[in-house]
């Protein structure tokens, strides 16, 4: 019994410690110690040589908040994880940095309220980690954006606020930082069937008071952006709750828009369904000159701990990109494995 304990363990410790050097699409993905990553409708932040990935930490009871018409599939809220990394493979846990608020009931951060797509930038001018991101209530009537800062990019983050953006309500959303260092607020809004956005104040705590409406009675949501020879393209979803359906692109030349709609992006196998998952990031590759990783939450509604992690590569053409179904790739050869 000894010698099996010992080989199930060697074995254990082998498997966590065994690098990974290529992404496997749709796959449970394990960190550094060999556990789950829990880092849902995450973004990617560079900064000084790491790679920091931010997600919602998933509860491991699943179920349905009541009275909400749609599939309002949810779990208790666990707060914000943080994972760490050099080369975008192997992720180690830097632990939860936006701690759950166990004490107040009334806190927008208690477990009982919805804390989804948590993004951070960094503010070079204040020195600070500011993170928004959306915060609901368990009906999702409160549809608002939440922010939090931090000293340091693995927290621990301080919760500030929520607020309705320009006095207008939000819902999935995500952040941009320019080039310029001006960053901006890209949400759902009108009850989804709008995506507005607006300009943040210079130390990102709030927006400035103006936006701009896209995709106007479009219903579009889970927006991610980025930026290409001096082109803004945004990637998003339709409202289809936790079911998947088509993702569509645009593009524009300004960060605020109005943008031009060019498409569903994906292709190959079940490309209509986003295969089967939901734009969450996009991340631009640092000293790889063109790479871009587009990213994608597969939910499983049932069981949404469970939901894996979609990383595919972006492919430029003349007028536009693909996002091609690969199901093992890598950063020096991107199509390892395309069945």
């Amino acid at each position: 019994m000894r010698t099996l304990a010992f080989l199930v363990s060697s074995i254990l410790a082998y498997t966590a410690m065994a690098a990974v050097s290529a992404f496997s699409s749709g796959t449970l993905w394990t960190d550094t110690d060999g556990n789950r990553i829990n880092a849902h409708g995450g973004g990617i932040m560079y900064h000084n040589g790491t790679y920091y990935w931010y997600g919602e930490c998933k509860g491991e009871l699943t179920y349905r908040s009541p009275g909400v018409g749609w599939e309002a599939y949810r779990t208790e809220t666990g707060g914000v994880t943080c994972y760490s990394s050099q080369d975008l493979y192997n992720w180690k846990y830097e632990g939860v940095v936006l701690e759950p608020d166990t004490v107040n009931t009334y806190s927008d951060i208690h477990p009982t309220m919805v804390i989804e797509r948590p993004k951070v930038v960094y503010n070079e001018a204040t020195g600070k980690f500011v993170m928004w991101m959306h915060i609901d209530s368990p009906n999702y009537s409160k549809a608002s954006a939440g922010v939090a800062v931090s000293d340091s990019p693995t927290g621990k983050f301080t919760y500030i606020e929520s607020v309705h953006p320009n006095g207008q309500i939000a819902r999935d959303l995500t952040v941009y930082k320019d080039d310029d260092g001006k960053a901006y607020l890209i949400y759902s809004s009108e009850g989804n069937a709008t995506m507005q956005i607006s300009q943040l104040t210079p130390d990102y705590l709030k927006t400035v008071g103006t936006y701009t409406r896209n995709f106007i009675d479009k219903s579009r949501e889970a927006p991610a952006i980025f930026k290409r020879n001096g082109k803004y393209y945004i990637v998003s979803s339709g409202c289809t709750g936790w079911s998947p359906n088509e993702a569509e692109y645009a593009v524009a030349d300004c960060v605020t828009g109005p943008y031009t709609t060019l498409g569903n992006p994906c292709t190959g196998p079940d490309a209509d369904k986003t295969f089967f998952g939901q734009s969450t990031f996009v991340l631009p590759v640092e000293g790889m000159h063109d790479t871009f990783i587009m990213m994608f939450d597969r939910w499983n509604k049932r069981d949404l701990i469970d939901s894996r992690y979609l990383w595919l590569p972006i492919q430029f053409n003349e007028t536009g990109f693909t996002v091609p179904w690969v199901d093992n790739w890598s950063l020096n050869n991107n199509l390892v494995n395309n069945k």
